[in-house]
């Protein structure tokens, strides 16, 4: 009876394990997918907000004041409403000193708002978000999200921050209940400044909540984050693969940069001081200048073909060739273009020197 055996795992999808590369990263945040907590966002502009009320109050309540009495004092204002183009002024004016009174406000949660943005993203610019996806308007896509884990825990931090707002609300408002049942004995300015200041109590103490749980929030975010950027080994093999190239252009750059690094090397061969060959497989040039190398160094080295080649140049460039065929074998093997030779070969490369300055 024949037994087959099938590997299970090949049914299985490989989970994300790996840590996400510097690329996948890269990629993510151009495609938009950034590490953001909009509580914490949230928080520091209510924050914000209110202590922009609390600082430009003053500032507020003056213009909202003149604005009040000009509006209910001066009658040459009504009498003058009567044109369309007396009205559009009016109008104007209107929106012109409210625009200063909320300017305060407005101008703080709007730096504080790229401010926080920017420390949590920095700056990214991608169009790639704005993208029509079909899964987006999909019925089918969206009853999923609505049911999706992702959902569920919005809902349950949206529950978490109205129970302990609440609870402090309630409970500072409880705490000051003397303050608001003397509202109605006190002056006009008093229970401004009293409301005032019961407003501000409130919402620093539910900007401090919404901080704290942003923090927690911030912390979830980038949980969740690194777990969507995760992946898996074979996804890291073939970035790897693309990061390599294709094997068969890693070749073809090889073998040009071989083409040019020949190019060069026979440019070099007049420059030489002596050929020494094998004398029909080995050439190998050297030159001897002691203001760049305290001993002689190669200038080009070949086999067979390049040999002949190497000897041909030499020959056209009058460049002395001496047969030396261990010798010749010793430099082919110990030395690389550009490399000094050997100590152990000087004596025997200072002997052929000395015959070739003879000659000359």
């Amino acid at each position: 009876m024949n037994k087959y055996f099938i590997d299970l795992q090949l049914f299985a999808s490989e989970e994300k394990t790996e840590k996400p590369t510097a690329k996948k990263r890269k990629e993510a945040r151009e495609k938009g997918q950034v590490l953001k907590s909009r509580e914490l966002t949230s928080a520091f502009l209510l924050i914000f907000a209110f202590l922009s009320l609390r600082i430009f109050g003053k500032y507020m309540l003056e213009n909202l004041h003149d604005f009040t009495v000009m509006i209910f004092s001066d009658d040459n204002i009504y009498k003058s409403l009567y044109t369309v183009e007396n009205l559009s002024i009016f109008f104007m004016n209107m929106i012109i000193i409210t625009g200063k009174i909320v300017a305060p406000i407005i101008g703080t949660v709007f730096v504080m708002a790229i401010v926080i943005n920017y420390l949590q993203v920095g700056f990214l610019f991608t169009t790639k978000t704005l993208n029509v996806k079909i899964s987006r308007i999909n019925p089918i896509e969206g009853f999923k999200k609505i049911f999706s884990t992702k959902s569920l825990v919005e809902l349950i931090k949206a529950t978490i921050k109205i129970f302990i707002i609440g609870y402090v609300v309630i409970s500072y408002v409880r705490n000051n209940m003397n303050i608001i049942y003397n509202l109605f004995n006190m002056e006009i300015n008093e229970i401004t400044k009293n409301i005032g200041s019961l407003t501000f109590g409130i919402a620093i103490r539910s900007g401090g909540i919404l901080l704290l749980l942003a923090i927690f929030d911030y912390w979830y975010q980038w949980w969740q984050h690194e777990k969507n950027l995760k992946m898996t080994k074979q996804e890291i093999k073939q970035e790897h693969k693309q990061s390599d190239g294709d094997p068969l252009i890693k070749s073809k750059i090889k073998e040009k940069q071989r083409q040019i690094a020949m190019k060069r090397m026979m440019q070099d061969v007049p420059k030489a001081d002596v050929i020494i060959t094998n004398p029909t497989h080995y050439a190998i040039a050297l030159e001897y200048n002691n203001e760049k190398y305290e001993a002689p160094y190669v200038l080009a080295k070949g086999k067979d073909i390049v040999a002949q080649k190497i000897k041909e140049i030499a020959k056209d460039s009058d460049v002395p060739m001496v047969e030396n065929k261990l010798l010749a074998r010793s430099l082919y093997s110990s030395c690389e273009v550009g490399d000094s030779i050997p100590e152990e070969l000087y004596q025997a490369v200072a002997e052929v020197l000395a015959y070739v300055y003879s000659l000359k």
